[in-house]
This record gives structure tokens, sequence and C-alpha cells, in this order.
């Protein structure tokens, strides 16, 4: 699925991948030593100590159904109200820990947009016990990653160890998110170099048509701020703002801590008490904004971001869509992989494949906790902006007004349900889903029933949610090019804004 997140914290998923990866690797050739030296297999303590029946195995073409299920998950809570998860899973001794709290970008006091990402880049840069050059060295030196992202619902602190060492990366995790210090310094590099950033930005049409498109969609909501801030709010945080903001919002009583790998869950629950002893600050409840479903504010509008040295457009079209959770998600993301979702889509068919227009096109449900889109995002030479436009809202509009055809929902199934499996092959996905299950209340059998709730949709269901999210009311429209020679092309899709792109800096 397409997302509108900023750059910083895909960089940050990346990195945190890329660590994962590496040590994976590491380990599974640790691990596949020691089978070989013990000529039989590698594998997990709870693994059958039989072969499974041929019955279990998935049929070509499709994965089998009800074979997921996530590792057995043993709660407790810290004496400072931190609620811990523990999975224990093998054989491959390392451990991904997510600690997760409501304190993402809708916590952002007025006129300080950015300062919970900011807030979150500077924990690793020094704690009452350590400096921001003794905590990387500490984590470098026994192969571990620590990373810190928001996005509009919380904050996260990701960290990944080998088993051998939990307890000592545990206390350091635990350090930055107690008792940070925000040297003065180190907020002041910070700031400068995320202005430095957003003048960078301005040479990025997409990040720009993105921060544009974000606006559009939300307005004066809470998800409309931009996660990363822009130049106007960022340049006034000051090491006061990003104390209070660790004080006021980032606390045990809305956190919860997720740990997933070779580790005993009673080991996990006194490993926490210890490394988040004495923690304190935060509200007593997490912030909730209202769901709601409502028409976008500005359906049916055009809005130009003017950047006169392109000769291609930045095209996003978007209307409403629902909450992470809600009852519409299996038919909607089912309808989507087929409109424009996958790489055999039919967007991707008609606007790249038969008609040329451009590279690549997607459409995506982008979802939070309180409310959430559906958009379009894709780009083209200036020439072709309005037949791209047309084309897109033709094939939505086809979708919305026949739905899909069976083999097309059979094989949108299929692809998922072959998909997911990847979402817990790894420590660190599974403990990524446990947190983001509770988080929203998706209920501890989203897994286990994933596929089965995604093969039950029929396409009566695929016909109802069509209607209602595939651009029932007019699209919101952003395009970012040569105003001069884009906008005749935009008449008759709706009034027409210009803005600068240095509106988004």
């Amino acid at each position: 699925m397409a997302s509108r997140k900023i750059a910083s914290v895909k960089k940050t998923v990346r990195k945190a991948a890329k660590a994962v990866r590496k040590q994976a690797v590491s380990a599974r050739n640790k691990v596949a030593v020691a089978a070989v030296r013990a000529k039989t297999p590698a594998r997990s303590k709870s693994a059958p100590s039989k072969p499974a029946p041929k019955s279990a195995a998935p049929k070509s073409g499709a994965a089998a159904t009800g074979a997921l299920k996530l590792p057995p998950l043993h709660e407790s809570t810290t004496s400072t109200g931190l609620r811990v998860i523990a999975a224990e899973r093998g054989p491959l001794p390392l451990v991904s820990v997510r600690l997760v709290m409501r304190a993402g970008a809708v916590c952002d006091p007025q006129g300080k947009d950015g300062l919970a990402d900011f807030t979150a880049r500077l924990l690793r840069r020094g704690t009452k016990r350590m400096d921001a050059d003794g905590i990387s060295e500490a984590v470098e030196f026994v192969g571990a990653s620590l990373y810190a992202g928001v996005n509009e619902d919380v904050l996260s602190v990701y960290l990944t160890t080998p088993a051998e060492h939990f307890s000592a990366m545990l206390d350091v995790l635990g350090q930055v998110v107690r008792e940070p210090t925000f040297p003065q310094q180190e907020v002041v590099d910070a700031r400068e170099r995320a202005l430095a950033q957003f003048a960078n930005d301005l040479d990025d049409p997409s990040a720009i048509a993105d921060r544009a498109f974000t606006r559009v969609l939300w307005g004066d909501h809470p998800y409309g701020r931009d996660l990363g801030g822009i130049k106007r709010t960022v340049s006034t945080f000051t090491r006061d703002d990003v104390v209070r903001f660790h004080a006021e919002r980032m606390g045990p009583r809305v956190s919860m801590l997720t740990v997933v790998g070779a580790i005993a869950p009673e080991t996990v629950a006194a490993e926490a008490e210890r490394a988040f002893a004495g923690w304190t600050g935060g509200p007593d409840t997490p912030p909730e904004l209202p769901r709601k479903q409502a028409p976008l504010a500005k359906a049916g509008q055009v809005l130009l971001v003017d950047k006169p040295d392109q000769t291609q457009s930045q095209v996003r079209l978007g209307g409403p869509g629902f909450w992470l959770g809600h009852e519409d998600y299996f038919p909607a993301t089912a309808m989507n992989i087929a409109l424009g979702g996958g790489f055999t889509s039919r967007l991707m068919n008609e606007i790249r494949v038969n008609r040329g227009l451009t590279y690549g096109v997607s459409s995506y449900f982008d979802t939070m906790s309180a409310g959430g889109v559906f958009a379009l995002s894709t780009f083209t030479k200036t020439a072709s902006t309005r037949e791209i436009i047309d084309v897109a809202l033709e094939e939505i509009h086809g979708v919305r007004d026949g739905g899909l055809k069976p083999r097309e929902l059979k094989d949108a199934q299929s692809y998922l349900a072959g998909l997911y499996p990847l979402r817990t092959e790894t420590n660190e996905s599974v403990a990524s889903v446990i947190a983001d299950i509770r988080m929203h209340g998706l209920g501890d059998d989203w897994v286990e029933k994933f596929r089965d709730r995604l093969r039950a949709v029929t396409p009566k269901d695929v016909a109802r949610v069509a209607k209602k999210y595939a651009f029932a009311d007019r699209p919101a429209i952003v395009v970012l090019g040569k105003a001069s020679e884009v906008k005749p092309l935009l008449e008759g899709l709706g009034p027409i804004t210009v803005v600068p792109a240095s509106e988004y800096e």
C-alpha cells in the first residue's frame, strides 16, 4: 500500500529493516552451521516433531487459509503502568522490541507542527548516563539497532538485538525514553538539519505534491499536519519545547512494549520492570480523536502547485476512506488491489501499458486510528496531465459503477493471501503486527483469520464498498507542475487555486 508518510520516517524504517536483515543473515548462518554439525534440521522448540500432513501444505496458486498464528502472547504490567507483551519465538537468537506510545503527530501543540517527530529524533542524542556517542557505541558494539520515528497516531522506538544482549540493550532503550537530556547543541543542530532538508525538499516535486495533498485532504484536522513540520514551525523549536513534549506526552500509561524473539516471557517481564523503573510523566489516558466519515472539505476543487521549472506533472486524487480496523477493510482492500494496488491492476494496465502515460500509478487506502483516505498518485509529462486524470477517473468510476469481475476479485484475494505470510516472517514484523493489533483494537485473531476473512469477500461486498469509496463524490485534485501550461488543461475539473511551491517549504 502506498503511503503519504514523509521521507524521514521512510528512511528510519529502511535503516531498521536493513539492520534486521543483516542480523538475521548472520544468525541464520550460525543456526545452519549448528544444524549441520548436529546432523539434524534446525527448528524451534515449538516445531512439530514429525512432518506436517500433506493437507497442511499450500495448494498451487493459492496460499492455505487458517494456518498462520502468532506465538502465544504473555502480558504483564510494570509498576509504573507500562503494558508489556512478550512472545517467545525461535530459533534465531534475535530479539525485536517495539515500544509504542500514543504521542504521534496529533499531539503536536498548536503552531508546533513536527514537534513529535523532532523529539523522537533527539531521543538518542544523550541521557543522564550516556552521551550520543556512548549510546551509539553501546548499540553498535553488540550488533544491535535502535531507531525512533512517528506517524500520525504513535511515536515508536525500535530495537533489534542479539538475544544474549537483550538485558543491556533494553536498559539503553529505557534510558532514552525515560531520561533523555536533549542537550542544547543537539537541539540546535537538529533544527538546522531539518530546515536545510526543507530547502532540499523544494527540489523534490513528489515530496511537495504529497505535502500539498495532505493539507487538501485533511484541512484543519490534526491529520493534516506535516509529520516533520514546516519551515515556519520548526524554526521556532527550542529545547524547552522538546522537554515539555517529553514530559507531557511521553509516559508509561500511554505506552506498550512488545518483545518478540528467543527469550523467555518471564525474563521479558522482569527486565522490563528493571529497565523502566521510575518512569513517570505523560498523560493518564491516551488522546482520542472522534471517528467519523465525512465528505472532504475541498471535494471537487483543484489545487495547482506552481513549479515553473517542471516538464512533468505530479498528480494526486483523493476522497474519504476509513479508519484502521473498519469493517470495510477486507472488501475495500481487495477492490483496491484490482483497481490500482498491484502491477497488473486496471490503472496500471490502462495508464502505463496501453497508453504509456507514466511509469507508475497506484491507488491506496491510507488508514489511521480515527480516519483515512482513498487516493491515487501518479506523474506524467506536462502535455498529458489532463489525459492521465481523465483516464484515472474513468477507471475508478468503472469500478464504482460496475464492481469487479469475479476473476479480478479471485486474483486479488490470491495475491494478498500469498503476500500476507511475509507479515509474520521476522521477529521485527511480528512485533509490529502485535503492536498494531493491540494499539488499534484489531483483535488477537487478526493474523490467524486474515486470509479467511479476505477470501470470504464476495463481488457483492466489493460492489458495496466501491460505491462508497471509489470517488462517490468528486475527488480533491492536486497537481504540481508548470502552472502556465498546466492550468488550461485542468479547466472543467473544478475551481482551480494556484499556489507557489515555496508555500510548502
